[in-house]
């Protein structure tokens, strides 16, 4: 004869059911946390030279055994992150070049308007990958994968 309450085995398993919910639930919330993370971590450019790519690159390298989302949303950061960079590197030698043109006495306006177009260049990159990463942001911690516009793929 069997002794055990049929109430209570069918309360173990809901507990069980319950407790295997709410870990996949944490699993998932920490999987979105993490992806986020990667976007939000380009913020560290503010304290640490190229923390931009350095701080998604960490956090990529970290957890993208673990989460599926880190690891597409870390590659996708990272290649923006590169990508601007590059973008950057490239109107800084035109600023450069242009006001070296204009020191060394070179009076066209041309001069002058690549030193102005290199200049709001650089502000609109900045802009720009500031709203990017915060939409990045966002749309990672919806659980989404995101893809960046104006981005080299370098890491696949």
């Amino acid at each position: 004869m069997n002794t055990e309450n049929p109430a209570s085995e069918t309360t173990n398993e809901q507990l069980n059911a319950e407790q295997a919910a709410h870990e996949m639930y944490t699993k998932q919330h920490d999987e979105k946390a993490w992806a986020m993370l990667c976007h939000l971590s380009t913020f560290a450019a503010g304290f640490i030279p190229f923390g931009n790519i350095f701080g998604p690159l960490i956090v990529w390298l970290i957890k993208k055994e673990e989460y599926p989302l880190v690891d597409d949303q870390g590659k996708e950061s990272l290649n923006f992150q590169i990508s601007m960079t590059i973008y950057s590197i490239i109107l800084v030698i035109v600023v450069i070049v242009s006001a070296l043109s204009l020191a060394a006495g070179d009076p066209e306006r041309d001069v002058v308007i690549s030193i102005i177009a290199g200049v709001a260049g650089l502000i609109f990159i900045g802009l720009f990958a500031f709203i990017m990463v915060i939409i990045a942001s966002i749309k990672s911690y919806q659980g989404n994968r995101y893809r960046y516009p104006l981005t080299i793929r370098f890491i696949s």
